[in-house]
C-alpha cells in the first residue's frame, strides 16, 4: 500500500532550517515509526516548507521525504492555497492509494482534503474546543484554525480520533471515525530512573499558557513548599503574553521553581531519568503526548481528569487524576506522589505494562492499516 504521509516539519515551525534530518510531532513520529515496521507499505511524507531544507530521499526503509518551498504568502495569509497546490502537485507525482493529513491545525488537513485521492485525517488539537475554551478572539490564529477544522471534517473520509474525547467533538460533522491512540517513541520504553542527588523533582511539560494552567499550579503548591523541599521544572515555549508576564514572576519569587524552556525529545529523556513525577494540570487535552511519554518511561503521572485524559491513565491504578477546578487537589496529589513511595513505584510499573500494550508503535501503525483498507473497500463500492 502506497502511503501520502502529510505532516508539517518541525525545522519550519522552529525555523531551524539548517538541521539535516525532517523532524514531526512526538504523534506522527511514532506512527512513521511503526510504519518503517511494515514492509508491505511504501510511505511518503509530504512537507510545506519557508526555505529550502535539507532533502533526505530516505528517512527510513520504506519511508521517503519530500518538501515543497512555499513563500510566506502562500501560507495562513493566503488561505493556505500554496500549500494545497504544492501538496496536490506532489501528491499527483506518488500517485497514493491513501492520503493522510496529520492535524487540522495547519495546511495538512485540508491539503489531504483537496488531494483528489481517498484520504483520512488525523486530529491532534481539537482547535475548536480550544479556540472556545479560550475565548479566541476573532482573526486570532486559534480562531482560524477552528474554522478550518470545521471545514475540513466534513470534506475528508474519514477522522481518526486520538481518544473518545475527540469522537465526541467530531462525530457530528466526519462520516466516520476510529478511535485509535498515538504511538510512542519505542527510546522511551528504554529509560530507567536516575534519581537526583537534590530535592524530588516534579516535572511540568507544555507550553506556558492559560490552557495549560501552570500558574494555578504553581500557586496550589505554595504551602506544600514550606512544608517540604521539591523543585518544580517547566518545560515549555513561552510567548510574549500577559500569561506568560505573569509565569515568569511567579517562578521569578519561588526559588523551588525552574522555567527550561522548550526542549525537544532527547532533552525531555533526560529530565524523565531524574523526576519523580510528571504534573500536567491542564484544563484541556486531547491525548497529551508527554503522558504517554512518561508512562512509557516509568515515571508516575498526576494529570488534570479533562478531555482525552481519562482515556491513556485509570485512576489510582496507572496514575492519579487532580480536578483543575480545584487547584488544591495538585497539591494533593503532588504530596501523596512525594510522600509514598510505594504509591509511586507500583502506579509507575502499571503504566508502563498498559503503554507497552496500548501505544506499542507496531501495533497502531497495523491498525492503521486496517483502517486505510476500510476506507479504500468503501471507495470501491
Amino acid at each position: 500500500m502506497r502511503i501520502a504521509f502529510i505532516t508539517p516539519d518541525n525545522r519550519d515551525a522552529c525555523r531551524q532550517f539548517t538541521d539535516p534530518r525532517p523532524s514531526f510531532s512526538t504523534g506522527a513520529q511514532g506512527l512513521l515509526d511503526g510504519l518503517a515496521l511494515l514492509p508491505e507499505c511504501e510511505v511518503h511524507v509530504v512537507c510545506c516548507v519557508r526555505q529550502p531544507v535539507a532533502l533526505p530521499e530516505k528517512i527510513g526503509q520504506n519511508i521517503f521525504y519530500h518538501a515543497e518551498v512555499v513563500p510566506k504568502w502562500g501560507w495562513i495569509r493566503g488561505a493556505y492555497l500554496r500549500c494545497i497546490h504544492s501538496v496536490h502537485r506532489q501528491v499527483r507525482r506518488i500517485q497514493p492509494d491513501i492520503v493522510h493529513g496529520q492535524g487540522t491545525e495547519s495546511y495538512a488537513a485540508i491539503s489531504a482534503v483537496f488531494s483528489g485521492f481517498p484520504n483520512v485525517l488525523t486530529i491532534q488539537g481539537n482547535m475548536r474546543l480550544i479556540a472556545k475554551l479560550n475565548n479566541e478572539p476573532m482573526f486570532s490564529y486559534n480562531w482560524l484554525m477552528a474554522r478550518l477544522e470545521a471545514f475540513t471534517l466534513p470534506r475528508t473520509d474519514g477522522v481518526v480520533c486520538i481518544t473518545h474525547y475527540t469522537r465526541r467533538a467530531v462525530e457530528q460533522l466526519a462520516r466516520r471515525t476510529w478511535v485509535l491512540p498515538h504511538a510512542v517513541d519505542a527510546s522511551f520504553f528504554d529509560l530507567r530512573p536516575a534519581p537526583p542527588d537534590g530535592p524530588p523533582i516534579v516535572l511540568c511539560v507544555g507550553s506556558i499558557d492559560q490552557r495549560k494552567n501552570q500558574n494555578a499550579f504553581i500557586r496550589a503548591l505554595d504551602p506544600l513548599a514550606a512544608q517540604k523541599k521539591f523543585k518544580v521544572v517547566f518545560l515549555g515555549q513561552a510567548s510574549d503574553s500577559a500569561y506568560c508576564a505573569e509565569f515568569f514572576q511567579l517562578v521569578g519569587e519561588r526559588p523551588w521553581c525552574e522555567h527550561v524552556g522548550f526542549s525537544g525529545r532527547e532533552r525531555v529523556k533526560e529530565f524523565f531519568k531524574i523526576a519523580t513525577l510528571l504534573a500536567l494540570p491542564t484544563r484541556e487535552d486531547n491525548c497529551p503526548m508527554v503522558v504517554l511519554e512518561a508512562m512509557a518511561a516509568g515515571v508516575p503521572v498526576l494529570a488534570s481528569e479533562v478531555g482525552g485524559v481519562p482515556d491513556l491513565i485509570q485512576s489510582e491504578t496507572t496514575g492519579l487524576f487532580c480536578d483543575p477546578q480545584r487547584p488544591d487537589s495538585f497539591r494533593e496529589g503532588v504530596a501523596r506522589l512525594l510522600e509514598d513511595r510505594e504509591l509511586s513505584q507500583r502506579l509507575a510499573i502499571a503504566a508502563r505494562a498498559a503503554a507497552q500494550t496500548r501505544f506499542d508503535p507496531r501495533a497502531i501503525a497495523i491498525r492503521h492499516l486496517e483502517i486505510y483498507r476500510e476506507v479504500l473497500a468503501n471507495h470501491r463500492q
